[in-house]
């Protein structure tokens, strides 16, 4: 069997890392790819990144199902192109992935819905936005309507702050399209969870827990970015969070999308704040979906998947995600990202990077922003490394990981020092 993986970052080195673990594998193309996956055996890289073009390498390598990673070929309406032509793709339609390429959308969806969310109200008139701010006071959250790599969230503590994120967004049309509209709403307090499901439509096939570490420093201070780092299993999804999301915000979901006639098939990820009071009864809002499997989670879920993937991913474009099962490693498993100098503002590229050890079945350093340059590995992007451990406590599971990151090397690089401290102090 022959897959291909569309996409660049490290989700994409790791789920073609882990599908490759599957003896019914012969080969994994990802498209573009990058450093890591060039390197890696039983996988190349395909330059291609428009949908046709990628039907067409599909129906000439006889690869039997794709995989989508990334939110760009989603809105783009890849998976529209290869089912208008018979190809077996994971992912959603351009329709459903609205949900993540239009925050105005999502949350006009979640309140017709009766989906726990912020209060919100969309503008295109940055006076009309500058008055809402100043109505509603500080903190506030500012977010462009479209994609934005991550990049499109200002968590704003004072009113000059959120009224720079208007500015940015709405007036100097630094993000594009992706800014012309903003949505502000109130900020929720709480403790953050990423909580990622498969859907074919129908059924729904949950993955691992995992937390996302947002801001660029220790301590959740600092910018915010697409991921700083990530672990899974989350303590704060105790049993009864997770019955509670799978009834308040996940069937919702999947039941609204089928009743809007958009049915959702492929990753759906619910950024949720869980805030304080007893686990029965704290409020869980959604902060945001996303329309595939967040980055960095996947590479510390990757990791504790010990059964085939493949599988899975049979059953979610045959419309049998019922018939689905996952083996979970018990174990902590715990990525630090690695980044390049001034990210996540426009970062360095084209410094070598050196020192990145052999793959350990319980140490994997998944690539992300890097190209193979002749021989020499370099960076390509603001998020360069993900060096995802396994290990029977997160304690252990953080030691190994920052263990790897001293060895490894390239100008400039910035990483957080504190990935996992909540599960630390819980």
């Amino acid at each position: 069997m022959k897959l291909l993986v569309i996409g660049s970052g490290g989700r994409e080195h790791a789920l073609a890392w882990r599908l490759l673990q599957s003896n019914r594998v012969e080969h994994v193309y990802v498209a573009p790819g990058n450093g890591g996956t060039a390197l890696m055996k039983g996988a190349s890289n395909v330059a291609l990144s428009d949908p046709q073009a990628l039907a067409d390498f599909v129906r000439a390598q006889d690869i039997a199902l794709t995989v989508v990673g990334p939110e760009a070929p989603l809105a783009q309406g890849v998976v529209d192109t290869f089912r208008a032509q018979g190809l077996k793709i994971f992912g959603p339609t351009r329709a459903a992935a609205q949900l993540e390429s239009s925050k105005d959308f999502a949350k006009a969806f979640m309140v017709r819905h009766r989906i726990p969310t912020a209060i919100y109200q969309t503008f295109t008139d940055p006076v009309a936005a500058h008055s809402y701010i100043n109505a509603r006071g500080a903190p506030i959250v500012i977010k462009a309507d479209g994609l934005a790599a991550g990049k499109g969230v200002v968590v704003a503590t004072t009113l000059d702050e959120a009224h720079a994120a208007v500015d940015a967004m709405l007036g100097d049309g630094s993000l594009g399209a992706a800014g012309a509209r903003v949505v502000i709403e109130e900020c929720l307090l709480g403790e953050e969870a990423s909580f990622i499901v498969l859907c074919d439509g129908k059924n729904i096939f949950p993955l691992a827990t995992s937390q996302d570490h947002k801001r660029l420093n220790d301590a959740d201070q600092g910018p915010n970015t697409g991921g700083m780092g990530a672990y899974s299993p989350a303590p704060v999804v105790t049993p009864v969070i997770f019955d509670r999301v799978m009834k308040e915000v996940i069937h919702p979901t999947i039941a609204g999308m089928a009743a809007d006639g958009i049915p959702f098939t492929g990753f759906l990820y619910a950024g949720l704040m869980i805030g304080e009071g007893h686990e029965a009864s704290c409020p869980i809002k959604v902060l945001e979906f996303n329309c595939r499997m967040g980055d960095p989670e996947t590479q510390p879920i990757m990791m504790r998947i010990r059964s085939d993937l493949v599988s899975v991913f049979e059953h979610g474009v045959n419309g049998t995600l019922d018939q689905a099962t996952i083996d979970w490693d018990p174990r902590t498993a715990l990525g630090v990202v690695m980044a390049s100098h001034n990210y996540p503002g426009v970062p360095r590229l084209g410094d070598p990077i050196t020192g990145i050890p052999a793959e350990k079945s319980d140490c994997v350093v998944f690539h992300a922003g890097t190209v193979l340059d002749d021989s020499t590995l370099k960076t390509s992007g603001g998020r360069v490394l993900c060096v995802t451990a396994l290990d029977d406590t997160v304690r252990a599971t953080q030691k190994m990981a920052y263990d790897v990151v001293n060895q490894i090397q390239f100008n400039g690089a910035q990483y957080r020092t504190d990935i996992g401290w909540r599960a630390l102090e819980s």
